[in-house]
């Protein structure tokens, strides 16, 4: 199995080096601090010798009370700089969390459409969350944990062996022993916990899934099953749990056994010293204070090896993300589409899904300046298709697509989704204002502006009743507003953008008649003076159209006005005409 661990470092530190005044205040804030602990207990240990030290009491008294001050001032100096560290510590953690949680969100939205289809959005949302939070994790390891480890254990070593060399190698020995056997540990429990981590992502997969479809759960009778479905997964979840937590408490059986042999060695071996006279009371005092150290040092190692690597599990899901390249990009020195009069050219364009699933071949298709098309076939021809390639949610395989001459593959794409806009079968709105909503094509619009589009989209008269009015808002993708609604809104939205080229995409299909009166006016005042693509099963709402084609086997198999078409009795248009005629409209 293959980890990301370098590179979710690399992502790490590049934040990092960005406040990197903040991370060295940090940095040398922490390491005087750790030193002051560990000198501090040379001062106990001068206390204590000196308690015992025969002499007049008030001189022997006088001495203690200037060890006590000297404790007072390096105590005092720690509190300075543990107030600098946490300060500095907020400052620079929430900058740098920020960033990270912007560079996710930059990077995740320059994906394809394909990619959002076949990825959850819970999935995707706890990936980001995960990744953002294992910074903090892994940031407040090194500062409270890993830079206090590395300090006062090497002061500690150092000092011993100062007063001794076989406590200096016998404290040396312990700490290589229990680091690598940490180490290794650690490293046999990392693939685990980066399956319990995705384990965790699955159950947040099928969870926010169901309740999506908490409609159809209900509906279909589905509720019992889906059940099932969960409690399966969180099964797998709860036993991978208990073999990594089983695993951790392992590790910490073996940990307090050797602890327990640290202590009892180092006080042998200082028993001896006493023995010998080169050893004090005073030095006992420091070595049970040291002791005490690099117990909760040490021991805070192995679970700071073991959560850095739960950290970089819990992060391992979004790196692959990063390192996915997106599908659709801008090719370089690419540059604004600029539209003069809209006029749209597919030339021998091929086009299929996943390499096999061919959908167009050699598909040509001129449209005019400020022409009405409509694009209509049996399900799966590749009406939608055609409007999605021109707004290059995919890449074609051959041939180009052309804006007023320019090829779309060759300018930026948020110029190319500037001059077209979109009003789908089934409008997703964001849970924010009508308002919002409507001018999120045009960010900078007046109120003025926004009311005027929603008026002309006949979507004003039921804003207006609506309490808190343009202000309102509509709930997740707009469950608030009825399909109606929903799609009013949309077409003001198109109208307030105001782009030359309009794809209309269904825009009526699932409509009452009522409903489809509004909208149907708000369309003709939608698509004046612009190059409009329709996207229909409903023939009656195209037979104004300039012009119809009939889209099937990856081409175009007729085209002509409603009249014209009518005329070929045996075509396909006269077919789905008399049948939707006679189902229908007479």
């Amino acid at each position: 199995m293959k980890f990301n661990t370098k590179q979710t470092l690399k992502i790490y530190l590049t934040h990092t080096l960005k406040y990197k005044w903040s991370a060295f205040i940090i940095l040398g804030a922490m390491v005087l601090t750790s030193v002051i602990n560990t000198l501090v207990p040379l001062y106990y240990k001068k206390f204590f010798d000196t308690l015992i030290e025969p002499g007049v009491q008030s001189e022997v008294a006088y001495a203690l009370i200037l060890v006590l001050l000297s404790i007072l001032g390096l105590n005092m100096l720690q509190w300075v700089m543990w107030r600098i560290v946490t300060f500095t510590t907020t400052y620079f953690q929430a900058k740098a969390i920020t960033d990270i949680a912007n560079t996710c969100f930059e990077y995740l939205h320059l994906h394809s459409y394909s990619y959002f289809n076949n990825n959850f959005v819970g999935s995707l949302v706890k990936r980001v969350n995960r990744f953002v939070r294992s910074f903090e994790s892994m940031a407040d390891r090194i500062t409270w944990e890993f830079i206090p480890l590395v300090v006062n254990i090497s002061i500690i070593i150092a000092v011993l062996s100062w007063k001794n060399a076989t406590l200096g190698i016998a404290i040396s020995v312990w700490v290589v022993i229990f680091m690598i056997f940490n180490w290794m540990m650690t490293k046999y429990k990392l693939p685990f916990d980066i399956k319990r981590s995705r384990a965790e992502t699955a159950t947040t997969r099928v969870l926010a899934d169901t309740i999506t479809n908490h409609s159809n759960v209900k509906l279909f009778g589905a509720y019992k099953r889906e059940v099932g479905n969960y409690a399966k997964v969180n099964d797998d979840l709860r036993k991978l749990r208990v073999f990594t937590w089983n695993l951790e408490n392992w590790f910490e059986t073996v940990q307090s056994f050797m602890v327990i042999i640290l202590e009892v060695g180092l006080f042998y071996i200082g028993i001896r010293l006493w023995q010998k006279g080169m050893f004090t009371v005073g030095d006992f005092v420091l070595l049970q204070s040291y002791a005490m150290i690099i117990f909760m040092k040490i021991w805070n190692f192995g679970r700071l090896i073991r959560h850095a690597y739960q950290d970089l599990a819990d992060a391992e899901e979004m790196v692959e993300i990063f390192n996915t390249p997106h599908e659709i990009t801008d090719v370089t020195n690419a540059k604004n589409l600029k539209t003069t009069s809209a006029e749209i050219k597919f030339n021998d364009v091929d086009f299929y899904y996943h390499k096999t699933n061919s959908v167009l071949k050699n598909f040509n298709l001129n449209i005019k300046s400020q022409e009405k098309i409509a694009l209509i076939g049996p399900s799966g021809a590749g009406k939608t298709t055609i409007t999605r390639l021109l707004l290059r949610m995919y890449d074609i395989q051959k041939g180009e697509i052309l804006i007023d001459g320019q090829g779309i593959a060759k300018v930026k794409l948020e110029s190319l989704w500037k001059n077209i806009s979109l009003v789908p079968q089934d409008p997703m709105l964001f849970h924010r204002t009508i308002g919002e909503n409507i001018a999120y094509g045009r960010p900078n619009s007046t109120k003025k502006e926004i009311i005027e589009a929603a008026k002309k989209a006949h979507a004003h008269e039921f804003i207006k009743d609506f309490e808190e009015g343009y202000e309102t808002y509509v709930g997740e993708r707009g469950v608030k507003l009825s399909g109606g609604e929903r799609q009013r809104v949309a077409i003001a939205r198109a109208i307030l953008q105001d782009s030359p080229i309009l794809i209309l995409d269904e825009a009526t299909s699932s409509l009452d008649s009522e409903s489809e009166m509004f909208i149907q006016d708000a369309l003709d005042v939608l698509m004046k003076n612009k190059t409009v693509i329709v996207v229909a099963h409903r023939l009656s709402t195209i037979m104004k159209s300039d012009r119809i084609l009939v889209i099937d086997k990856g081409g175009i198999m007729e085209e002509g006005t409603h009249a014209e078409l009518l005329t070929n009795k045996k075509g396909t248009y006269t077919k789905l005409w008399s049948l939707q005629a006679g189902g229908f409209i007479q």
